[in-house]
This record gives C-alpha cells, structure tokens and sequence, in this order.
C-alpha cells in the first residue's frame, strides 16, 4: 500500500452545539493525485481536512492515511505522512526567524542537526525561498509567509500535502507564483481547498463539491468546472 494515499470512507462530524458539519463523506485520493475540494462557505471544508491529521476526531465512519487507520498508535506516523498547511499562515509560524519555524518539525523528530539543516535548505528551495532563512517571518508579505508556511511542512518530508485555500489574500503575481510551486512540487499527493477555480482549472484534474456537508459532485475537473447548472446550485463560479 502507498504512503501517499488517502481514504475516507462514510465520515459524519456534528460540533458540540449540534450542527452537523460533516454527513457520510466518502473520498479516496490516489497516490500523486492533485485533487480540489470546492464548495461554498460552510460547506464542511476545512472540517474535513482536520480531521485528516486528528486535529478533529469522529467515531463515525474511516479514514485511512497512506494504508494506516487513523487512531492514537498511528497519529504519529500520519502526521508525518501528510502536511497541513492552514488558511492563515500566522497559524504556523510562530518562531524569530524563518529558519527556526521550518526546522521545528524536523527537530521535534529527534533528526540530527545535520540532517535537520539539510532539510530545511531542501523545503526552502522547493518554495523559492532560499534567501530568507535568516528574517523574521512576522516582516514578510502575505505570500512569502504562505510560501514559508509550505516549506515548514516540507521539511518533514511528507508524501501528501493537505491546503487550505493556499491562493487567499494573494496578489496577482504571488498567486501565479504559488501556483507554479504546486505545480512543481510532483513527489506529493494534493488535496486543496479553495474558492479560486482558476487555481484549481491550473492544477488539478479532478474536483470534488462538497455543499452541506456532503459530497455532491466527484469527477475530471473539466466536466465539473464548466458545468455550469452544477456550479451555479452549489454557489460557485466557473473559471
């Protein structure tokens, strides 16, 4: 079985005040598959994607990350598997410096610091940010911070990268930038969250609709994306 797969099987999540998020999702992502979640605000998003790494957990239904069920034994070799990066990159960087956010995973594996140090010059030149390992993150734009927000899940070398609307708040050229990076970044399994369908007609070649917590649509993003009756009930816009 490939680490780089995901499995989701018959996945319902209610929050604590009753309102389901979540109603019998089923979603299999194959390995180096680029696939987009796409659906309006509310729609379960960015639940499902926490729950990909345990940040959220449900009894009903099965998730399976690279062949592994997703429970306490293994939650360690998952998280190591599959990277989330966050809608807010504020979320994850939290260090003095640059170098310090994107070492923080590799360090907290116990790897030696030479290994640590390779890693780090590896997910920095993977996102084009070679230079940057000595600034502060808080002084960067909005995209650098992005692109370093990736390059912290990087280090860890995970074989599936989970995002969370990675175009948000972009300007023009950091969002063409950003796109060429996920194009380029080949070794990884994708699951990508976003209301930019342009992002998602560039990128991936299949989309799935998520609407009121179920999976209303799942196939070739071309037929998807300018279906336009199925885009329109959904409250999203062809590209």
């Amino acid at each position: 079985m490939s680490h780089h797969t995901i499995e989701i099987d018959d996945l319902s999540f209610s929050y604590p005040d009753g309102r389901q998020a979540l109603d019998n999702v089923s979603l299999h992502v194959a390995q180096n598959e680029k696939v987009a979640l796409v659906g309006p605000n509310g729609a379960g998003k960015s639940t499902l994607m926490l729950h990909l790494n345990g940040i959220l957990r449900s009894s009903a239904g099965r998730i399976q990350v690279g062949g592994l069920a997703l429970n306490d034994k293994n939650l360690g070799q998952i998280r190591a598997w599959l990277g989330l990066v966050f809608q807010n990159p504020d979320d994850q960087l939290f260090s003095p410096t640059v170098f310090q956010d994107v070492a923080f995973g590799p360090l907290h594996m116990g790897l030696p610091e030479a290994e640590v140090r390779a890693r780090v010059d590896r997910a920095l030149a993977a996102v084009g940010m070679d230079d940057f390992a000595d600034r502060a993150s808080f002084h960067l734009s909005v995209g650098e911070k992005k692109r370093i927000a990736i390059a912290t899940v990087l280090s860890m070398d995970p074989q599936i990268l989970v995002l969370d609307e990675p175009s948000a708040g972009l300007d023009p050229r950091s969002r063409r930038d950003l796109i060429g990076l996920l194009h380029d970044l080949d070794q990884q399994t994708m699951l990508i969250s976003t209301h930019d369908m342009r992002l998602v007609a560039d990128l991936c070649s299949r989309t799935v609709v998520l609407d009121g917590g179920r999976v209303v649509s799942d196939g070739p993003t071309a037929e998807i994306l300018y279906d336009s009756d199925l885009m329109e009930r959904h409250g999203l816009e062809t590209p």
